[in-house]
């Protein structure tokens, strides 16, 4: 279904990028609300090395049928080669919430 909302998580490494990233996705009526979060440690595996950074996550909330333009921007704006996008399907919520989400995400009316 089109109008699924989603929500869409990933890290930038500085607020900068990621106050840039969530002004770019609702400027563009990609996302109805981007959270920026406070700033948390990630190890991961990268390359063979265990790997410790400081990020700061992104909850972005949309609609399935914006993933893909959600992504792009993303990519597009991040520094990392290999940057986490994962979209997790939103089961139930506030209708009202839910109906906000996909109004912001459309076009405005002309």
């Amino acid at each position: 279904m089109s109008s699924e909302a989603i929500l869409v998580l990933t890290n930038l490494p500085d607020p900068q990028s990621a106050a840039r990233l969530a002004e770019s996705l609702i400027g563009e009526r990609l996302a109805a609300c981007v959270n920026v979060l406070a700033p948390c440690t990630s190890i991961y595996r990268w390359q063979g090395k265990i790997e410790n950074a400081q990020e700061i996550p992104l909850l972005i909330k949309t609609l399935r049928v914006h993933y893909g333009k959600v992504e792009q921007a993303i990519r597009a704006q991040h520094p990392y080669e290999l940057p986490e996008i994962v979209a997790v399907p939103i089961e139930a919520g506030l209708p009202a919430y839910l109906d906000w989400v996909a109004a912001e995400t459309c076009s405005p009316e002309k």
